[in-house]
């Protein structure tokens, strides 16, 4: 039988070999040791310490263990390109313990837990909780979430397990990139604990044998014994080899781990021979393996509670005397090992010794208005004007800065109206224009015409007397208009377009005026003037949606009713298709065509030979050549209808 053999299935076999092979498999875990699968390194295993009387804890927490007990899973996680909101990112199995989630620095997302069976425990349903102790699963699990000003780390769960159902791990995604590492344990298949406080391996093992199998039956023979000899060793029923004399007994035990709480201490065991039950050198035990080290829980009085103090929040101001608020809770050392802390009522603490909850802060100091120059003159000299002043923001040093620095609601005024009283206004006027308005014969001179005040103002005014407004225009004539020529233009006419871009034209002639005469002359006459356009671009209106259309097609047919076809659509002014045309304009898509009635061209020569060709032409017999011939037209006739028939 191999060394690694584990487990067999045993089927139809008696009780006796059962035992039998309850004894190999007990000789080849002696035989055998179990290898060690996993290192774990942290601040709590792999060195001596209390906890273990100055043994040295295992990956599994178990004092001077090999790490055969159980099986790390570990590992982290990096999330990324996540929406807003949970994220399960790892399920932890039922029985876990020793659970550690970390994160690997400080985010704004929050690590949220649930249960298998869909209960929220720790930051559930959009409701961050506060830091503290939580208690699911069979286990208190252990929220914390560092302070937000001085520490560098991120939020993290923990757990000593194990878990009686499986709980799931959420990210709520806030930040970027969250990285979480995680760790736990779960332990190995269970192995059959051969140990008792008072007997060793061998002797529980003979034990059983001497129960299970009675020895041979008593001989009648008179020379046979009735019991074995007090020196005799005993035998193996079943192997029939000598049982071991010596076993190894629960001796003392070491100073509990703790001064006060649950702690653990470790049984120390000796080799004691059975029949004196007197302690021997431990050699003479080592046919049986040594039970140590063993390890049970003590139990002394309750520790004092202590003050739980937090970190201080951030400041409630940034300048200025502000309160800053921390957390300060009641709590005491409970549980196996003495490294865990439940919270329990303030009473249970010196109240008089309670850390305080708020302090005075001040980051710096505020900075303040400061007004740095007297009110300016108002803008107008009459009537409602405006002035102003200079205020600034001024830091505890002296420096100007941003206004935000400063309280905006306590900002001193810095612009405000002024009254100077009523205005006098009058009548301002431009000098006469050099030039009349005509070249030759009557015309006007012109000049600017505005209200303003008397004092200095440049915006015009409307409460000036329109009775005393001076004249705008003034007279002139430059003398009579002799052989002087000029085009002269019609009126526009009508746009060519009812919507649309299109085009208007007007009259343009060159004219002599002589004296007051009007005479139109050669157009050669005023080519020495620019000539005034006679044709322009007119828009009357932007055109709807309006129905557009193709050329007919031919006519399918050239005689007899045929039809022809076109394309029709709805286009907008820019010539893209529209859905806005009035349906009952659409223009037909489709008409007859070649209405007129197909005449047979028919050959001079070809006539009828008989008067009852219309007799041959009913009963079909056109069909063959002798009617064909003599009957030559009506046939033809008769011909030349069937192909619309059959075309159709």
């Amino acid at each position: 039988m191999a060394c690694g053999m584990q487990q067999l299935t045993w089927s139809g076999l008696d009780w006796g070999f059962c035992q039998i092979f309850i004894q190999m498999t007990l000789l080849l875990s002696l035989l055998c040791p179990p290898t060690v699968p996993i290192s774990w390194d942290n601040d709590s295993s792999g060195s001596p310490g209390e906890d273990c009387g100055g043994l040295r804890a295992d990956v599994c927490g178990v004092c001077a263990g090999d790490g055969s007990s159980c099986e790390l899973f570990s590992g982290t996680r990096f999330l990324s390109g996540l929406s807003v909101g949970y994220h399960k990112f790892l399920d932890i199995p039922s029985g876990a313990q020793r659970i550690k989630i970390q994160e690997t620095q400080k985010t704004r997302n929050y690590l949220a837990l649930k249960t298998a069976n869909g209960e929220s425990v720790i930051n559930g349903n959009w409701v961050i909780d506060r830091p503290g102790d939580f208690y699911a699963a069979g286990t208190k699990l252990t929220y914390k979430r560092p302070n937000e000003i001085s520490s560098r780390a991120g939020e993290s769960i923990t757990a000593p397990g194990p878990t009686n159902q499986e709980l799931h791990l959420f990210v709520i995604y806030q930040q970027p990139n969250p990285t979480v590492y995680y760790e736990y344990i779960l332990p190995r298949d269970p192995i059959i604990d051969v140990h008792s406080d008072t007997y060793s391996y061998s002797s529980e093992l003979s034990l059983e044998s001497h129960e299970l199998f009675p020895g041979p039956e008593i001989s009648n023979d008179e020379n046979s014994m009735s019991s074995p000899h007090p020196n005799q060793v005993p035998l193996d029923p079943v192997t029939s080899k000598p049982l071991p004399l010596y076993s190894w007994v629960a001796m003392t035990t070491t100073s509990c781990s703790v001064s006060c709480g649950t702690g653990i201490r470790q049984v120390l065991f000796r080799c004691e021979e059975k029949a004196t039950q007197t302690t021997v050198p431990d050699d003479l035990c080592t046919h049986a393996r040594h039970p140590g080290p063993r390890i049970e829980g003590c139990q002394l009085q309750p520790c004092p509670a202590f003050w739980d103090v937090g970190e201080w929040s951030e400041c409630s101001k940034t300048c200025g005397p502000g309160y800053q608020h921390r957390q300060v809770i009641c709590r005491q050392t409970q549980g196996h090992r003495g490294n865990s802390t439940v919270v329990v009522p303030t009473s249970f603490c010196d109240v008089t010794d309670m850390p305080e909850t708020t302090t005075v802060c001040q980051l710096k100091i505020c900075s303040e208005w400061q007004i740095r120059s007297e009110w300016t003159e108002c803008s107008v000299p009459c009537g409602v004007g405006q002035r102003s002043r200079e205020v600034v923001c001024v830091d505890n040093l002296g420096d100007v800065v941003l206004d935000e620095e400063c309280n905006m609601a306590l900002r001193p005024q810095d612009l405000q109206n002024c009254d100077k009283g009523v205005c006098a206004s009058s009548w301002f006027y431009s000098l006469w224009s050099d030039r009349c308005s005509a070249d030759c014969g009557e015309g006007s001179r012109s000049r600017l015409v505005v209200c303003m005040m008397s004092q200095a103002n440049s915006l015009p005014l409307d409460n000036c007397k329109e009775e005393d407004k001076p004249d705008k225009l003034m007279p002139c004539d430059l003398g009579p208009c002799t052989q002087r020529v000029e085009w002269y233009t019609g009126p526009w006419g009508q746009c060519s377009s009812e919507c649309g871009n299109g085009t208007q034209d007007r009259g343009v002639v060159c004219v002599l005026q002589n004296n007051g005469q009007l005479e139109v002359t050669s157009d050669d006459s005023c080519s020495h003037l620019p000539r005034p356009p006679s044709a322009q671009i007119c828009n009357l209106k932007s055109c709807s949606a309006q129905w557009y259309m193709t050329d007919w097609s031919s006519c399918s047919r050239s005689c007899d009713g045929g039809f022809r076809v076109r394309e029709v659509r709805c286009l907008q002014e820019d010539l893209t298709f529209s859905q806005d045309c009035d349906p009952l304009l659409e223009p037909a898509k489709q008409e007859e065509c070649n209405t007129q009635t197909c005449t047979p061209q028919i050959d001079d020569s070809c006539r009828d030979m008989y008067y009852n060709c219309v007799v041959v032409v009913q009963a079909r017999l056109c069909v063959y050549s002798y009617y064909r011939t003599t009957c030559c037209a009506s046939c033809s006739r008769a011909a030349q209808k069937d192909i619309p028939h059959r075309i159709r």
